[in-house]
C-alpha cells in the first residue's frame, strides 16, 4: 500500500498483520479519492475522520493532499501499530491524533468535514457506521461521509442525501452528504 497522491505520494505504508482488517486496497482508494476531490475541490483544511482505520490509509491520504487534522478511531491492535507506524514514518504527529478504541464509544463534541468508514463488510454496516457517526455528531450539517461497504451493498442514508454510489473490485462507494 501507498499514498496516491500530495505531499507523500508514493510512499509505502505499514499494514497491520493478520487477517483481522481489511486495508483499502490503492484502486479502490484512487477512485474514492477521485470522486470527492470531484464534488469537494480541494482537501485542504479539512478536518478528517478515519473510522474503522486500519492502517489509516484513508486519513493519512487525505492529510497528504492538504486536510488539516486527522482522527483516527481502531480497536485492533495490530492496526493501532500499523497506525502509530504510518504516523510516525509522515511525521504527521502534529497533524494527526489516535482515538484506541470502538467507533460504538465516538466521544460527543467532535465534528468533522469528511469522515471515512470502512466497516467490517457485513450486512448493514455502512448504515450503522453513518448511524454512528450522526449519533455522537461528528457528522455535522454539511459534512461529507465517505463509506465502504461489500459489493453491491446498500447504505440507508438516515435523512441524509447519498451523492454517489460506485462498485470498484469488491468493495461499493457510498458518498453520503449530511
Amino acid at each position: 500500500m501507498r499514498i496516491i497522491a500530495g505531499e507523500w505520494r508514493g510512499r509505502k505504508l505499514a499494514t497491520p498483520a493478520g487477517a483481522a482488517t481489511r486495508p483499502t486496497g490503492d484502486r479502490v482508494r484512487e477512485t474514492l479519492f477521485s470522486m470527492l476531490a470531484s464534488r469537494l475541490g480541494s482537501f485542504e483544511g479539512l478536518q478528517v475522520a478515519d473510522l474503522y482505520a486500519g492502517s489509516g490509509a484513508l486519513g493519512l491520504e487525505a492529510l497528504s493532499r492538504g486536510a488539516a487534522f486527522a482522527t483516527f478511531v481502531e480497536q485492533a491492535p495490530a492496526a493501532i501499530a500499523a497506525i502509530r507506524t504510518n504516523i510516525a514514518a509522515l511525521q504527521a504527529g502534529d497533524r494527526s491524533r489516535l482515538l484506541a478504541h470502538s467507533v460504538e464509544k465516538l466521544p460527543i463534541g467532535d465534528s468533522f468535514d469528511l469522515l471515512f468508514a470502512d466497516p467490517p463488510y457485513a450486512p448493514g454496516s455502512g448504515t450503522e457506521a453513518l448511524r454512528q457517526m450522526l449519533e455522537s455528531g461528528w457528522a455535522k450539517p454539511g459534512s461529507w461521509a465517505a463509506i465502504e461497504t461489500g459489493r453491491g451493498e446498500a447504505v440507508d442514508a438516515r435523512g441524509c442525501t447519498i451523492e454517489a454510489e460506485r462498485d470498484v473490485g469488491p468493495a461499493r462507494l457510498t458518498l453520503v452528504r449530511v
